[in-house]
């Protein structure tokens, strides 16, 4: 999937307001390391807010404990509201194919938005079954001397 053709839907859940706006999302860089790692600019749309003023600046984070999961720096947007949806734009290649697990955060389900309107599954979440999956238990526990 090339660039421009790929979206990371997150909504947002936290807030924060001190010397800065903060906007928390319940994604992060293991869903889209572009911003985190290389500074990478997306363009961000709130939805249901589309001809809304962008007169808020904020920084908009990922759910990591890391102080560079930012999908957004000082970015003017509308006023977000907890529960808003946030569309972070050309995520294409960058998204799923790029992602990782750290922290134990599993990957998201991936959507197909076809030209009728309609939504499709083609990629379902992860889950703690697949996160193990590849793990051996019983060589790690004969490692430890723990049989």
């Amino acid at each position: 999937m090339l660039a421009p053709y790929g979206c990371l839907v997150t909504k947002a859940i936290h807030e924060k307001h001190i010397y800065k706006e903060y906007i928390g999302v319940d994604a992060c860089a293991s869903n889209l390391m572009r911003p985190a790692i290389y500074g990478a600019y997306h363009h961000i749309t709130v939805a249901g807010k589309e001809d809304a003023p962008c007169d808020h600046k904020y920084d908009v984070t990922g759910s990591l404990c890391e102080n560079s999961d930012k999908f957004a720096i000082d970015r003017m947007l509308p006023k977000i509201d907890m529960g808003d949806y946030l569309i972070i734009h050309d995520t294409g290649a960058h998204g799923f194919s790029m992602g990782y697990q750290y922290n134990g955060k599993l990957r998201s389900a991936e959507l197909l938005l076809k030209e009728d309107g309609s939504v499709q599954m083609i990629r379902r979440a992860e889950t703690i079954k697949d996160y193990y999956a590849t793990f051996d238990f019983c060589d790690a526990l004969k490692k430890l001397n723990l049989k």
